[in-house]
């Protein structure tokens, strides 16, 4: 088994530098480069085969004139796109299986909790329970099988990637049954893709109710997609302090509440449970925010979303004698 020394060191296959093209430290490896964030590069930094873990935190501790750092990490999330090498590395489109399978083991020799996030989709639902196994050797403590949504390059690779109702159907069988098989020892959420239900979700527990994200350039969001949307001028922590942007932005207060709602919204009595469904969905689908999610059975573009999973399912019995869609890889021209 592999185990962790006391005192880190990066293996002579990686090298980190300072790229000045990208403004970044990243590292490089036999397999491609990764471009890390300051709080990586400083960690990697010290992982030089002489200081031990503790030593490490406490250099990091007195450069950020912190403390407590070791018990500020609740735990730590690692994707996977699959169980296995091949189709991993095919979908993130780099090769990472055995590199996330290291860090899974660095997780656990630190006795950390671990949360994994594996993508559902047409190529990997029916290996779910392989997966799940998988999580299961790795020690996880929480796996999210999530079923892919479909915004930014999801929505651009949609037919390639939407499965069928049959595969759903069948891939929530499984994850009950293993459920059942291994009890206590991990939990297991399973999210259903937005397409194949009748009601919307509560994206986000209703815009700028809950969450606030902090983009790597200081842009704050009231959710992850929000970039998404025409017209919005979003604030940034580097000039705006983070209390006025929750309380008083317009952007944070755009579709907070319901006073910006249409019908069918405005007059459902589900409006307090779902908000109104994804805005950044419903941009998408409609061309309108403000719409009502198309996911909604009470949508007059409801009919659109199960032309969508219809064309899908038809896209894949095609696929069978007619050459299918190459998938669309976003492409860094600076890698």
């Amino acid at each position: 088994m592999h185990t962790v020394p006391d005192q880190p060191a990066l293996s002579r296959l990686f090298r980190m530098q300072w790229e000045e093209a990208q403004g970044n430290y990243v590292l490089l490896y036999p397999e491609g480069m990764v471009k890390l964030s300051q709080s990586a590069a400083e960690i990697l930094k010290r992982c030089d085969g002489a200081r031990t873990v503790p030593a490490i935190v406490g250099e990091l501790e007195q450069a950020f004139n912190c403390g407590g750092l070791r018990d500020d990490v609740d735990d730590f999330q690692l994707s996977f796109q699959d169980s296995t090498r091949e189709l991993n590395d095919f979908l993130s489109s780099t090769k990472t299986f055995d590199l996330k399978a290291r860090v899974a083991r660095l997780i656990k020799q630190y006795a950390y909790p671990m949360v994994l996030n594996v993508v559902l989709h047409r190529f990997n639902l029916d290996h779910v329970e392989r997966i799940i196994d998988m999580a299961l050797e790795m020690g996880v403590e929480y796996l999210e099988l999530a079923n892919t949504q479909y915004y930014g390059w999801a929505l651009v690779n949609r037919d390639q990637l939407m499965p069928t109702r049959e595969q759903v159907a069948h891939a929530e069988i499984v994850v009950n049954a293993c459920r059942a098989r291994i009890g206590n020892k991990m939990r297991i959420l399973f999210v259903v893709p937005d397409y194949f239900e009748a009601r919307p979700k509560a994206c986000m527990n209703g815009w700028g109710g809950v969450f606030l994200g902090i983009a790597p350039d200081g842009t704050a969001l009231p959710c992850h997609a929000a970039r998404t949307l025409p017209g919005i001028d979003f604030p940034n922590v580097r000039d705006t302090r983070v209390k006025d942007i929750w309380y008083d932005s317009d952007a944070f207060n755009r579709y907070r509440g319901d006073a910006w709602m249409k019908d069918p919204c405005r007059t459902c009595d589900d409006k307090a449970k779902d908000f109104g469904g994804c805005r950044c969905q419903a941009y998408a689908l409609t061309g309108d925010a403000a719409n009502a999610d198309p996911v909604c059975a009470k949508s007059a573009r409801h009919g659109d979303v199960q032309a969508i999973v219809m064309h899908a399912q038809r896209t894949q019995q095609d696929a069978v004698w007619q050459p299918a869609q190459p998938i669309v890889f976003r492409k860094n021209p600076q890698k």
